[in-house]
C-alpha cells in the first residue's frame, strides 16, 4: 500500500503514490463509462445523448466540489470539460452500436 501524501520522504514513495493513484482513477472511469453505456441502452432517442444542461451541472458540481477541497477549479474544470465530452462521444458510440 503506498503512503498517503503526507508521509512520503522521497521521490520513489511520491511515484509509487502517484502510480497507484493512476490505477484507481482508470478503475472509476470504468465504472463512469459503464454508466455511460446504461444511459446509451436506456435512452430512447440519440438527440437524448447530448444534454447541455446536465453537462453545465456535472462541471460546475466537480468545480465546487475541488474547490472545497482546497484543488484548482480551473484546473478540474477542464479535466471535467474532457471527461464529460469523451464520455458523451462514447455514449453516442454505444448507442449506435446498440441500434445496429
Amino acid at each position: 500500500m503506498p503512503k498517503m501524501p503526507e508521509d512520503c520522504a522521497d521521490m520513489r514513495e511520491v511515484r509509487v503514490g502517484v502510480d497507484a493513484t493512476d490505477r484507481e482513477l482508470v478503475a472509476l472511469l470504468e465504472r463512469r463509462f459503464g454508466y455511460m453505456r446504461a444511459a446509451a441502452r436506456i435512452k430512447d432517442t440519440r438527440e437524448a445523448v447530448r444534454d447541455e444542461a446536465r453537462k453545465a451541472y456535472v462541471i460546475a458540481a466537480a468545480v465546487e466540489d475541488a474547490r472545497a477541497r482546497g484543488l484548482p477549479g480551473e484546473v478540474i474544470g477542464d479535466i471535467w470539460e474532457r471527461l464529460v465530452e469523451g464520455s458523451i462521444a462514447y455514449e453516442f458510440e454505444e448507442w449506435d452500436r446498440i441500434r445496429k
